[in-house]
């Protein structure tokens, strides 16, 4: 499954107010930087997700709703990636949007 280009051009104007934003496809997905950071994906199936390893930032995100990108492995395992789903509210609210992708930034940087 790949990513549509309607999909895309979302992320993109939902995320517009962020400085550099650059975007590259990746694994029927898409990569979201700032410059040189990557700090959000968006899945092949729509999802956006923002980069959030554990700690306050990747708490606040669990608090907001969002849901941590998890996987099972070949041998039964569940694994977590540092990525979580951008919850519902901010996806109707470019500002909010930014706002919490900026903190996103904030912790990578």
């Amino acid at each position: 499954m790949s990513l549509a280009a309607a999909d895309m051009e979302f992320a993109r104007e939902l995320l517009s107010d962020i400085p550099d934003l650059t975007t590259r496809r990746m694994f029927g997905g898409m990569g979201i930087y700032s410059g040189d950071t990557i700090f959000a994906l968006m899945m092949s199936d729509g999802r956006l997700m923002l980069k959030a390893a554990k700690g306050p930032f990747a708490d606040k995100m669990a608090e907001l709703g969002g849901e941590e990108w998890t996987y099972t492995r070949k041998n039964g395992a569940t694994s977590a990636m540092p990525y979580w789903t951008l919850p519902d509210a901010y996806l109707d609210d470019p500002e909010e949007a930014c706002a919490l992708a900026r903190e996103a930034l904030e912790v990578l940087r």
